[in-house]
């Protein structure tokens, strides 16, 4: 290496600061020294450090992504009601949003079993504008009847999930408002309230009437009007029906409810939809 021009060398530098030769050998080494890298074990600490707070911060990236996987069900849903209304006002007949849960660790099968965490949804309509089914004797919605409208919807890694009535008294997920009406649950969760739907209907729908895959006795109805209720003219139009959603961990539901969890209400009169998330 060439000094600059005038430069003294290192050492005599150091002499002229009142340094010994032997300082000037000793700094010159440590000087050496400190520049060199990193040694394998200090690698190895670093690596160790890491790893411990990757696993510390894990968990709030989980929840994080299982709250976005929630929300953005809820709009899944609140869009397939929405299409069922329009469609049911726009062609003057009756249409039906119908749940079914399912197995998600399981590909679908025919006919579908059901399971954990997997949700299918499906719109169907009265060809003809009628109700299809005798309001006194209700029984399954006859396939050759009804038009499919749009494709299956499936969301996954959420359940169907019960809920306790909200208070009411404003607008948040606790305090929404109630949908128990006399004593009769207004909701769609993972409970035996309401009991399944004796106007149940199937997928694929055609004529003649296909073999089945899914019978959805889970079900939301349209009137031509927009009038929206669960199941069918049994139950009478509230001000507000519920349809809970929770996040799964595959197949297995939560022991307890988790902190993300949303409540999707359609009002009765009118249909309009409103998503309360905690």
């Amino acid at each position: 290496m060439t000094l600059a021009p005038g430069l003294p060398a290192f050492p005599q530098r150091l002499e002229a600061r009142g340094f010994t030769p032997a300082e000037n050998s000793r700094i010159a080494r440590e000087g050496f020294q400190c520049s060199r890298g990193f040694t394998l074990i200090e690698l190895l600490i670093v690596v160790a450090i890491i790893a411990l707070l990757m696993v510390l911060i894990a968990p709030a990236f989980t929840t994080i992504k299982s709250g976005t996987d929630v929300t953005s069900a809820a709009y899944t849903l609140k869009g397939v009601l929405d299409t069922a209304r329009t469609y049911a006002k726009a062609n003057n007949t009756y249409a039906w949003v119908g749940f079914f849960e399912e197995d998600v660790s399981q590909p679908s099968t025919t006919p579908a079993a059901a399971g954990t965490g997997r949700v299918v949804m499906s719109i169907v309509a009265s060809k003809d504008g009628t109700v299809i089914y005798d309001p006194s004797n209700p029984s399954q919605i006859d396939a050759t009847r009804l038009i499919q409208v749009g494709k299956l919807t499936k969301v996954d890694n959420v359940h169907l999930a019960t809920f306790t009535d909200g208070s009411g008294t404003g607008s948040t997920f606790d305090t929404r408002p109630p949908v128990t009406f006399n004593g009769t649950q207004y909701r769609i969760g993972d409970t035996t309230t309401p009991p399944p739907s004796n106007t149940y209907f199937q997928y694929p729908v055609g004529n003649p009437a296909p073999a089945w895959q899914y019978r959805f006795m889970k079900a939301v109805q349209f009137s031509p009007r927009g009038e929206a209720r669960i199941d069918n003219n049994s139950y009478s139009l509230q001000t507000a029906a519920e349809i809970g959603f929770e996040p799964t961990h595959g197949a297995t539901a939560p022991a307890s409810i988790p902190a993300n969890v949303v409540a999707v209400q359609f009002a009765g009169i009118g249909g309009a939809v409103t998503i309360y998330r905690r």
